[in-house]
């Protein structure tokens, strides 16, 4: 299932968080969305998954209309934002259950096994929400964002407050998810862009400054690192 995005616009009055930017992310390809802090990726990420509303543009995935049928794109979603909201109050597989519950998914306690095994929760599976660290918190985020086996993830900062061991499992476990699914990811790390992405897009100041394989990137400035490439755009 592919997205795409042809001259999707946010404006807050004179302000244009979003100008015009276009993409495409393919299935079976991992997309790195790169900017800087306040560039834009976390309003877009909104819009693809239809908590905004665009001010003008549009996006589709799977040939339907994110403006036009939102209830029918959050079903074919998995989407990670950047502050997961979790029920702290909640232990982790009684959560799950009811995540994997509200989609009307069948044979829930054996999908939210499969979640907990697949993220590395079985250990923390019978704790409260809030009294994990950082890190498994994010891996709880994560299982709520795969559990109903979405064809489109979408995961804003995936392996933030990680440590290198949870970084290395998680990766391992986006690019095992990436090689059949349509996967956007938002990031600041460079590694991680190495380690798991096929494209690339960055945008600065709501404007997309890039957009090409990891690849291409790289021959188009033979002799700098990403970072130096990153810098370079969006400064």
């Amino acid at each position: 299932m592919s997205v795409i995005v042809r001259n999707l616009a946010k404006h807050y009055g004179e302000q244009k968080a979003v100008n015009q930017i276009s993409f495409e992310a393919k299935p079976g390809r991992i997309l790195g969305f790169l900017g800087p802090n306040g560039a834009g990726k976390s309003t877009t990420m909104k819009m693809l998954t239809g908590y905004l509303q665009p001010t003008s543009g549009e996006a589709e995935i799977a040939g339907k209309s994110v403006q036009l049928a939102p209830l029918e794109i959050k079903k074919l979603i998995g989407y990670l934002p950047e502050n997961t909201p979790l029920y702290l109050e909640m232990y982790v597989r009684e959560f799950l259950s009811f995540v994997a519950e509200t989609y009307g998914l069948k044979n829930v306690s054996q999908r939210v096994e499969e979640v907990i095994k697949l993220v590395g929760l079985v250990q923390e599976q019978h704790k409260k929400i809030g009294m994990l660290s950082k890190g498994y918190k994010q891996r709880v985020g994560l299982a709520q964002a795969i559990i109903h086996q979405p064809q489109v993830l979408i995961l804003d900062e995936p392996t933030s407050g990680l440590d290198p061991n949870q970084l290395s499992d998680i990766r391992a476990l986006i690019k095992n998810l990436g090689s059949d699914r349509t996967v956007i990811i938002s990031t600041h790390i460079m590694q991680e862009v190495e380690a798991l992405c096929d494209d690339v897009i960055i945008i600065n100041k709501g404007v997309l400054v890039a957009n090409s394989s990891v690849a291409d990137l790289k021959k188009e400035h033979p002799t700098a690192s990403l970072e130096e490439i990153f810098k370079k755009l969006t400064r």
